[in-house]
């Protein structure tokens, strides 16, 4: 796959954030999902303006190991891009649009222009961001202090939402909670045998909602 020209995963709720003035300068966008929007060392062409789509941005650590840091949809901000923008850095991430994107971008200098005049436009944009680094917190807390079981049980959940099937492989729940494909197996087999899930290839089935809740609040 190769990064698309336009890098960058901002996104806004667009009914709070009137980019009325940007409109004339903004650019439609639609990736499939499978694009890689960014990758580490990549430039920030501007602000992003999600409709409708999904972006997981990563991490990959020396040792090659990868990690889900947050994802991105509408009515939301990715850190990275806004670090970007501000700071005038190249991106440290990577962005992989995981389902259909359909959006606009705003190129940097017309972002910066509604940062600089449109109060309205800034003072929703830096809430939205502050609401982002408060789920940044509890992602880093998740890591550090849960237990691997708790996190799968997390993310199990998380992915799954109102379904009983997710769609995931042992890799995925890999980078869902930063541990190895070995340590996620293991998991998987005991939660296998409690009855709560049943695997089958590229998915799995939650059979125990209420038992996978128990544990994910750190009950179990």
């Amino acid at each position: 796959m190769q990064s698309t020209v336009v890098q960058c995963l901002a996104a806004a709720h667009t009914d709070a954030m009137p980019l009325e003035t940007s409109k004339p300068a903004s650019i439609p966008l639609h990736y499939p999902a499978g694009t890689v929007l960014f990758r580490p060392g990549d430039a920030c062409a501007g602000f992003v303006v999600i409709r409708s789509g999904a972006i997981r941005v990563s991490l990959t650590g020396v040792n090659g190991r990868e990690i889900t840091l947050y994802r991105v949809t509408a009515g939301e901000v990715c850190l990275q891009t806004f670090r970007c923008l501000i700071e005038g850095r190249d991106y440290g991430a990577e962005g992989i649009a995981e389902s259909d994107v359909i959006g606009e971008i705003v190129p940097a200098a017309v972002f910066q222009a509604c940062l600089a005049n449109d109060c309205a436009f800034r003072n929703a944009l830096f809430l939205a961001v502050a609401h982002r680094f408060a789920d940044f917190e509890a992602r880093v807390e998740d890591i550090a202090l849960a237990s691997l079981e708790v996190r799968l049980a997390r993310a199990l959940l998380n992915l799954a939402g109102p379904r009983t099937v997710v769609a995931a492989t042992h890799e995925t729940l890999a980078h869902e909670t930063g541990s190895g494909r070995a340590a996620i197996s293991r998991q998987l087999g005991h939660m296998v045998r409690m009855g709560w899930i049943e695997q089958a290839r590229g998915s799995i089935t939650l059979n125990d909602r209420a038992a996978l809740q128990s544990l994910a609040k750190g009950d179990g």
